[in-house]
């Protein structure tokens, strides 16, 4: 994982999203709320002004992958 998280680390964000909201299906999450989540991760280094639909997209899906792994696991 690289030292700070930036919008394309789609993967990395997702583990630790559904580390830190590990209940929380990504699909019932508004993009605005991902997008403070996001931006509110200890690891995250972006700029927050530097997302955009497609990527906050990327990044619930990669989430969404990571709670059926888990839940489903």
């Amino acid at each position: 994982m690289p030292d700070k998280l930036d919008w394309d680390d789609s993967e990395d964000i997702a583990i630790q999203l559904a580390d830190k909201f590990p209940d929380t299906d990504p699909l019932s999450v508004r993009f605005t709320d991902l997008h403070k989540w996001v931006t509110e991760l200890e690891a995250f280094g972006g700029d927050t002004s530097a997302s955009n639909e497609g990527k906050l997209e990327a990044i619930q899906m990669a989430w969404h992958e990571e709670y059926k792994d888990r839940h489903e696991g």
